[in-house]
């Protein structure tokens, strides 16, 4: 038999069901930490190629493969076989870091009209298409590389035709074994394929 609850009683459980959830939401949250140290690239380029103000360039997303488009830092064991660096992250998925880094270096050598990503509205006259091929901590035989390799296109927005390609990539020695020595040498040679890519490009349009 089912007794009866008072109006008073009733009001008391109904705020317990209310409160008890979002206590334990709070206990559980205090409890979990991260536990990946996160890890952004750099962008200081100094470009030597020529001024072009009465040029603008788009810079779409890199494609890349799934494996290495994510958040995780990739270490090559063998030609056929990778695995995840531990503890480590990039603070955002590959993909997106290499094109805001790009458009950062494009727009920080001030020699542009302007610099965009799709969406902005602006009016166009190239796009910038890139394609990460590699991006990954080489680990073979004792021995540690940073290697980053990117092709790039320089594609005519109007007539949809490629005005120059080239195939960027720097392989740098990583001295030390720690996450943060990897990560350094991996930021390195992107800075020196972004050096590279920029005034190409530059010296391209």
């Amino acid at each position: 038999m089912v007794g009866c609850v008072s109006r008073e009683r009733y009001q008391v459980y109904r705020k317990a069901a209310i409160i008890l959830p979002l206590l334990s939401a709070l206990l559980s949250g205090c409890g979990s930490a991260a536990v990946n140290d996160t890890y952004d690239l750099s962008a200081s380029v100094k470009a030597t190629g020529p001024s072009l103000k009465g040029r603008q360039i788009l810079i779409p997303p890199p494609t890349a493969l799934q494996a290495l488009d994510s958040n995780q830092i990739v270490v090559r064991v063998s030609p056929s076989e990778i695995q995840y660096l531990g503890r480590s992250q990039w603070s955002d998925r590959l993909s997106r870091m290499v094109q805001s880094k790009l458009v950062e270096a494009f727009e920080n050598t001030g020699k542009l009209g302007g610099v965009g990503v799709p969406g902005q509205g602006l009016a166009i006259d190239y796009q910038i298409v890139t394609d990460i091929r590699s991006f990954e901590i080489e680990s073979v035989a004792g021995r540690r590389s940073a290697v980053v390799e990117i092709s790039v296109k320089i594609l005519n927005d109007k007539s949809g035709t490629v005005k120059a390609q080239n195939v960027f990539r720097r392989v740098v020695p990583v001295n030390g074994s720690s996450n943060p020595d990897l990560v350094r040498g991996l930021d390195t040679a992107f800075a020196g394929v972004t050096a590279e890519i920029v005034d190409w490009t530059l010296r391209s349009l």
